[in-house]
């Protein structure tokens, strides 16, 4: 039923996820693992996207109102203050944003960032309510190399760390959707049919940060696609010693 969204992502995607890590990750006693990771996951995605909002498109006291959106996520995230009750209907804007007049893509970028910030922050909520419903201790964890394995590839000008920055954004959430639909069949049924409830804005949220690379850009960004696929594929086919959402091929598994 899903498969229409599955198709692009798989064509995109350099590699499928190898399957000793889905062997790994459907193991039981590493749910707890993947969740406290996948809660953290969804925080770095929003924060990502605020960063280049604030980074690029937004004046300082636009910006502001999305540090103040994110602020009891983080405060959770971070200093284990807060809990479900508290952070119950936060991921929602006071009001719009505009962007810094001079820039041409800023409204688009508006547009598809503060929805992506704002289901990420919801997805937040739900995986610690899954956490909670599983009496699923939050402790933080550290990231796996991932996402900093394909960002130390980025160009260091201007607007080409920008438009790298967005294909690896793209890389990221396209990821995400293929292993939300592989680890789902192996799950419980209430963790297996939100995984695939999510497949959905994982897939637009792709999509968007390629559109985004593309409009910015003024030459045709395939071979540079190409370039971060490479990479992202060495990142998961290659071992790691700690199993995470995006990690490699596990060995010896550490927490």
């Amino acid at each position: 039923m899903y498969q229409d969204l599955l198709a692009p992502i798989n064509s995109f995607l350099a590699c499928p996820t190898p399957q000793q890590w889905i062997n790994q990750a459907k193991e039981p006693g590493n749910l707890e693992v993947l969740l406290r990771d996948h809660l953290l996951c969804e925080l770095k995605a929003a924060q990502s996207a605020i960063f280049l909002l604030k980074r690029y498109v937004l004046t300082k006291d636009e910006a502001k109102q999305l540090t103040n959106l994110t602020e009891p996520y983080e405060q959770f995230a971070y200093k284990n203050s807060g809990d479900l009750s508290s952070l119950k209907g936060k991921s929602q804007l006071s009001k719009s944003l505009e962007s810094k007049p001079d820039c041409p893509y800023g409204q688009d970028m508006i547009d598809k960032m503060v929805l992506l910030i704002k289901e990420e922050l919801h997805h937040f909520y739900q995986v610690l309510e899954i956490m909670v419903n599983n009496n699923i201790e939050y402790r933080p964890i550290n990231a796996s190399r991932y996402a900093k394995g394909m960002m130390k590839h980025a160009k260091n000008h201007e607007p080409d760390t920008l438009i790298d920055k967005l294909i690896i954004g793209a890389f990221i959430e396209a990821r995400s959707c293929e292993r939300f639909a592989n680890l789902a069949p192996h799950l419980a049924p209430e963790i297996g049919k939100f995984y695939i409830s999510l497949l959905r804005s994982e897939s637009r949220h792709y999509q968007d940060y390629l559109a985004l690379a593309q409009q910015i850009a003024d030459y045709d960004i395939t071979n540079r696609v190409a370039f971060f696929a490479s990479i992202e594929a060495e990142l998961i086919t290659t071992t790691d010693t700690e199993l995470r959402f995006h990690s490699g091929i596990p060995t010896s598994i550490g927490y």
